[in-house]
């Protein structure tokens, strides 16, 4: 945790120490991925400000000791005001819960009564991808709205790799340099979420827009550090492609549903719809389970019914 974050945390000395020690055992010996521990990070620092505004004061153990479910659900509530989604609020409380069970192991608190809590229940919605139109305008270099060369070049890469070969965001930045050789060759092993290892393809079209990019760079690009950069040099943020994607959405006419994670949908639906097989295109995601794959054909059907809608003279 940077300094500026542990000066924004609202607790007690003893209570900081332990979030500290929490926090170091999700990534070092939980091997969490750092966007989960950064926002387990963000979810109890404000749980702990609005303890510090519920409670009267900066909360320390005793104060978490006595903390009842109508304290949680006070939290929830508050979140809820300011628009947090349930998904976001479920996140939270998993959060919490594994923050509390770390100090009741070390016989500092009782966490019966946030496990008791219900979570709140997200609607399960479904993956929303571009049409594949809209899809190959966005992983090109000539839909990119970057002045320099370089970076348009770059923002493309990164996309057709999103769309390409299917892969998360944090994934694609993840890539270093010495990753480039397996990349020419027609295929990248990944390890995503929960450290699950798995082997993409990389279609020749994604492999020559990352040599464009890399013919491009000003930095040099060594084995060990980032592939992808930022304008300073630095490792490129997910926040960046983002915001690159946001400019695309008005310029382009897109949903507002284009994002670099429909890009991945969009990969896998279009997978499908060419008549891709499930169990592949699960290997190929990275998903643990096939039901969560399974999406996707509702995904496909869905949008088969709105080209019957539109078209036949009937309907």
């Amino acid at each position: 945790m940077s300094e500026r974050e542990e000066f924004l945390v609202s607790a007690k000395p003893d209570l900081q120490k332990a979030r500290a020690e929490w926090l170091a055992t999700l990534a070092e010996e939980r091997r969490l991925s750092p966007a989960t521990v950064e926002a387990y990070e963000r979810d109890t620092r404000q749980f702990l400000q609005f303890l510090t505004g519920h409670c009267g004061g900066a909360p320390g153990i005793a104060e978490i000791a006595d903390l009842r479910p109508a304290d949680l659900r006070a939290f929830l509530a508050a979140r809820r005001g300011r628009g947090a989604g349930a998904r976001t609020l479920g996140r939270g409380l998993a959060g919490i819960r594994s923050f509390l069970r770390h100090l009741e192991r070390r016989g500092l608190v009782n966490a019966a009564g946030a496990a008791a809590l219900r979570a709140p229940r997200a609607a399960k919605g479904l993956p929303k991808p571009l049409t594949a139109k809209d899809a190959r305008r966005v992983a090109s270099g000539e839909g990119q709205l970057a002045e320099e060369p370089w970076v348009a070049a770059r923002n493309a890469a990164v996309l057709a790799l999103l769309y390409g070969s299917g892969m998360r965001i944090g994934e694609a930045l993840g890539l270093t340099g010495a990753e480039v050789a397996a990349l020419r060759g027609g295929t990248l092993r990944i390890t995503g979420k929960g450290g699950k290892t798995r082997v993409v393809p990389v279609l020749p079209v994604v492999a020559q827009a990352v040599g464009e990019y890399q013919r491009l760079c000003p930095y040099h690009l060594t084995a060990e550090a980032p592939l992808f950069r930022g304008v300073r040099g630095g490792a490129l943020q997910p926040a960046i492609i983002q915001r690159e994607m946001k400019k695309m959405r008005s310029a382009l006419n897109l949903p507002d549903t284009a994002t670099p994670h429909a890009l991945r949908h969009s990969f896998a639906t279009h997978l499908l719809g060419r008549g891709g097989d499930l169990r592949a295109i699960q290997e190929l995601l990275g998903h643990a389970s096939l039901s969560t794959t399974q999406v996707y054909t509702a995904v496909d059907t869905s949008r088969l019914l709105e080209i019957y809608d539109s078209a036949h003279p009937r309907a």
